[in-house]
C-alpha cells in the first residue's frame, strides 16, 4: 500500500494522507496516487483534471468552489510550504462555516483530500511554492464561486499579513452574504 497513514479530520470527509516514502542516498520516491489503494480506503479514484500553480511568498489564492460541477480535490505541495484551508460550505452540514487549516510542504509530503462542497484556498509561506491538485471535475469558469478569504465569521488565522491577491479574490462576498441557492447541499 502506498499510504503510510491516513487520518480523518475534525470535519467529516477531509482526509490527511501520509504517503509511504522510500528514501536512500539518492533521495526519495513515493506514489502520490494509486487508484487501487484509494478505492480500498474509500477515496475517489476518478480525477478529471490535474492543476499545478507556482506562486511567490505571500500569495493567497481562494477561497474557491464550483456549485453545479463540484470538485473534490487531492492537494499537495511539491516544493515550498503553504497554509492550506478548506471551509465547509454545505448547507445542512453540522460543520457548516467551520474550516480546517493544515501546513502542506515539499518536506512533509502530506496530501489532503477535500471532498465536494468545500471552499478551498491557500497562502504561500516559503519564498516560492509549487502546489499541485487533482480534481474530480473539470474547471467550469461560468460555475466558479468563492468566499472572501478574510471573512470575520470564518475566523481563519492566516499567517500572511497583506497577502498578494487577485482582483477577483479581493471582491468575493462573505459566507453570510451568499444566497443559499449558491451554496452546495449536503
Amino acid at each position: 500500500m502506498i499510504i503510510n497513514h491516513i487520518e480523518d479530520s475534525k470535519i467529516s470527509g477531509i482526509k490527511i494522507i501520509t504517503p509511504h516514502i522510500h528514501k536512500d542516498d539518492r533521495g526519495y520516491f513515493f506514489e502520490s496516487f494509486n487508484s487501487k489503494d484509494f478505492k480500498t480506503l474509500g477515496l475517489p479514484t476518478k480525477y478529471l483534471q490535474d492543476n499545478q500553480a507556482f506562486s511567490k511568498k505571500g500569495t493567497l489564492r481562494g477561497l474557491h468552489y464550483q456549485l453545479k460541477h463540484q470538485q473534490g480535490k487531492l492537494v499537495r505541495v511539491i516544493q515550498g510550504e503553504v497554509f492550506d484551508v478548506a471551509v465547509d460550505i454545505r448547507r445542512g452540514s453540522p460543520t457548516f462555516g467551520k474550516h480546517l487549516e493544515f501546513i502542506l510542504s515539499g518536506k512533509n509530503n502530506k496530501i489532503m483530500y477535500i471532498p465536494e462542497g468545500f471552499a478551498h484556498g491557500y497562502a504561500v509561506l516559503s519564498e516560492t511554492a509549487i502546489f499541485q491538485y487533482k480534481c474530480t471535475e473539470i474547471y467550469h469558469p461560468e460555475d466558479e464561486y468563492g468566499v472572501l478569504w478574510n471573512d470575520n465569521d470564518l475566523d481563519i488565522q492566516w499567517p500572511v499579513k497583506n497577502p498578494i491577491l487577485s482582483q477577483k479574490d479581493r471582491n468575493l462576498p462573505t459566507l453570510k452574504l451568499i444566497d443559499d441557492k449558491y451554496l452546495p447541499k449536503i
